[in-house]
């Protein structure tokens, strides 16, 4: 009984931080390529760092805002892994949660 009772157990530790780790996942802030300054860029989007948050900043100065998350690979430095890896931490505006009534 007493393995039966060890493996329960584990099993049920296992699952509540697998469960933990899921939430702490599905909770990803994004950020609005438009509107964020080069270190806001830099800490929430992953793989790139200041050189590249950089290079977004001037590109998005020089061109215009950005009309479609996709346009980011225009940018040196960011091709199609690090803006699909990214994905659900680009938008463009405001957070739809915070919508003015």
């Amino acid at each position: 009984m007493r393995p039966f009772s060890f493996l329960l157990r584990l099993g049920l530790v296992l699952f509540a931080l697998w469960a933990s780790a899921a939430r702490a996942a599905s909770a990803v802030e994004s950020v609005d390529i438009n509107h964020a300054e080069a270190f806001e860029l830099a800490a929430r989007l992953n793989g790139v760092g200041m050189t590249r948050a950089e290079a977004i900043v001037h590109y998005r100065d020089t061109h215009g805002p950005f009309d479609h998350p996709d346009e980011l690979v225009n940018v040196k430095g960011i091709g199609p892994k690090t803006l699909d890896k990214n994905r659900a931490r680009i938008r463009i505006g405001p957070p739809a949660d915070s919508a003015s009534p």
